[in-house]
């Protein structure tokens, strides 16, 4: 497998992502938010996906809707219009550099997916959009095994796509490193406060891309530049592409 670097606007060495799109100026990780992380200017968007009960795929970050619904408790016509599947996402977001789509399967969520079938479905749905877009995507997830079947899942199906590990904390970053060749994962996802020029240039030497989230301040914004991270993943992409003198 090629390595993987999301920084294909060579214009700019790190990636400006809208987490969740723009939710400080659009309700988060919906289409119209996709739509103004665009016209600000991010290079890449991050959203989540969880399962409704009918098996159907919707953008949300937590497995309860605002006015109380548990989205594995309902079907995708109950809930059409209060959220967006990802097929519309998916295709409120050709063109960016990079689409980070995170799946939301903890151990401790109401509604974890022990079969890992959830990285089937997203893979699956990648597999059905066009080999160019393919490239684009970062399938990532903070359950190791769920990363681990969404590999496997992409390499029979859209093996041009890339899955990322997301972390807190980078103890060893090593053996952090090791672990994400070992698996065939193109990027590491740490929390900014665990990325050190250490780690993106270990990551960079095993051909592993590094994009952080979620960092909001301006000089962090720089400083993580400055070490050569890929992507910094941001509620606030207009804040960051001024902190990098792109707005």
């Amino acid at each position: 497998r090629k390595h993987f670097f999301p920084h294909r606007n060579e214009k700019f060495m790190t990636l400006v992502i809208g987490h969740k799109g723009a939710p400080t100026l659009a309700a988060e990780n919906r289409v119209p938010s996709f739509a103004r992380a665009r016209e600000i200017g991010a290079q890449g968007v991050e959203f989540d996906v969880r399962r409704v009960g009918d098996g159907h795929l919707a953008v949300w970050h937590d497995p309860v809707l605002p006015d109380g619904r548990v989205l594995l408790d309902t079907s995708w016509p109950e809930i059409a219009g209060a959220v967006d599947d990802l097929g519309a996402v998916l295709d409120a977001c050709v063109g960016f550099d990079l689409v980070n789509v995170e799946i939301k399967n903890w151990l401790y969520d109401a509604d974890f997916d022990d079969s890992l079938g959830i990285a089937d479905a997203v893979a699956a749905q990648v597999a059905g959009r066009p080999v160019a877009e393919r490239s684009t995507y970062v399938v990532s997830c903070f359950h190791q095994p769920t990363v681990d079947r969404a590999r496997k899942a992409l390499d029979d199906a859209a093996p041009e796509a890339a899955v990322g590990w997301l972390l807190w904390n980078v103890d060893d970053p090593a053996e952090t490193v090791a672990l994400a060749v070992a698996g065939g994962y193109g990027a590491l996802h740490p929390h900014h406060t665990a990325v050190t020029e250490g780690l993106v240039a270990r990551a960079h030497d095993a051909g592993v891309a590094v994009n952080c989230w979620t960092c909001n301040d301006p000089d962090r914004i720089r400083r993580l530049a400055g070490v050569g991270i890929d992507g910094i993943i941001t509620d606030e992409p207009a804040l960051a592409l001024e902190a990098l003198e792109r707005g």
